[in-house]
């Protein structure tokens, strides 16, 4: 038995590695979509640097960039290490879905809300933006995956849409009343609204508070850094999809201590 789960575990970690490289794709190409001559399927995957297309021995995740030293192997020209770091993290989380949720529909479905997750995290963190075909497209998704498939029902993910997106929206609002400046924007609220399709009206408020502590922990290092522009160096997304993850994950026993389960 343990021989099977150890096998199982492997397979899932390279399927994981696999969805990762498809998420690089995802990540480098979306904030460029508004380009008819590139898209997340076209052109084939090439160096940025000479722009040579990439053989099928250079795509394989995790193996390729070791082999290669993190270099293109015609030009030479370093790759980002953070391909690497995508396809090793997504690699993790499948396992760690797939545990929990198991080889089923619900399993697959909570993992395409984890990889949606990895690919805001990144474009937010690069580019200050979370694109709408994913948190639109993933509140509409999460919503019709709870007709069947999550933990949910349709009327909690429902709530979780209104109260995730709608919560952020009033603090956005209440913020610039007051202020005359933005200080959220509407990806955030998006996001909120996906993650609440996703985990529900219940789960999204531990979400918010969660995301708000992990926040607030960075911006506490970021000033202990003496750094000058906080307000640029921190983009609420990927505080939001982590706070998501542990939600995901770990939700129910944080509740049970905190007394609300």
């Amino acid at each position: 038995m343990e021989w099977i789960n150890l096998f199982r575990a492997l397979v899932t970690f390279g399927f994981g590695a696999l969805v990762g490289s498809f998420l690089n794709v995802c990540i480098t190409r979306l904030p460029q979509e508004d380009s008819k001559e590139r898209s997340i399927l076209w052109p084939r995957s090439h160096c940025d640097h000479c722009q040579k297309q990439l053989p099928w021995v250079d795509l394989i995740p995790l193996v390729s960039t070791i082999l290669l030293l993190g270099r293109c192997r015609f030009c030479k020209a370093k790759i980002s290490f953070e391909y690497f770091i995508v396809e090793l993290v997504t690699a993790f989380l499948a396992v760690w879905t797939f545990d929990q949720f198991g080889f089923r529909p619900q399993g697959f479905a909570y993992f395409l809300f984890v990889a949606s997750l990895v690919v805001i995290t990144a474009i937010d963190i690069h580019h200050r933006i979370i694109p709408d075909v994913i948190s639109l497209g993933g509140t509409l998704l999460g919503f019709l995956l709870s007709l069947h498939f999550l933990d949910i029902n349709y009327t909690e993910s429902l709530l979780g849409i209104l109260s995730g997106g709608g919560f952020l929206l009033l603090l956005a609002w209440t913020y610039f009343k007051f202020t005359s400046r933005e200080g959220m924007g509407g990806g955030d609220i998006k996001l909120a609204a996906m993650i609440g399709a996703f985990l529900g009206y219940k789960s999204i408020l531990l979400v918010l508070f969660l995301s708000s502590i992990l926040g607030s922990v960075w911006g506490l290092f970021m000033i202990l850094l003496k750094k000058e522009n906080l307000r640029a160096a921190l983009p609420f997304g990927p505080f939001l999809a982590g706070a998501a993850l542990i939600t995901l994950f770990y939700g129910e026993l944080i509740l049970y201590f905190l007394g609300y389960s």
